[in-house]
């Protein structure tokens, strides 16, 4: 019988939850602004973590700003979590920007569009004798 959860999952989910309390109180840099830790990747020898971010971004600041601050201050983060967390090797943190959110949302407004268009063409249409 399979584990429900696999050792690296848990382990995922831990450096996730490790992470987010890091960056919320131990991290002060203002090119990071709010970030959110979508979901964490660990390799199976559990030496690397690939570590999905969303970023808040306020005013003229990017993403892509956030997130080269980010990689610039993965050993320091590293350095952090490894002292929160109790693993043979800390994971060499891999940060990503998760393009998930967007890309939903994306595609959401352009089902909300199709729909509104289709509704609006309906509505031009003259009704035929049976749905009268």
């Amino acid at each position: 019988m399979s584990k429900e959860f696999s050792r690296t999952q848990r382990v995922a989910q831990q450096l996730q939850k490790e992470l987010a309390v890091i960056l919320q109180r131990e991290i002060k840099d203002s090119r990071i602004g709010m970030t959110t830790i979508s979901s964490v990747d660990v390799s199976r020898d559990m030496n690397y973590a690939k570590v999905y971010v969303t970023f808040f971004t306020v005013g003229e600041q990017t993403a892509e700003e956030s997130l080269a601050a980010l990689r610039e201050m993965a050993p320091y983060i590293r350095s952090l979590l490894g002292k929160e967390i109790r693993l043979r090797v800390t994971p060499e943190l891999n940060f990503i920007f998760d393009k998930s959110l967007t890309e939903g949302m994306r595609i959401s407004n352009l089902v909300s569009k199709a729909v509104r268009d289709d509704e609006e063409r309906r509505g031009d249409e003259p009704q035929s004798k049976d749905e009268e």
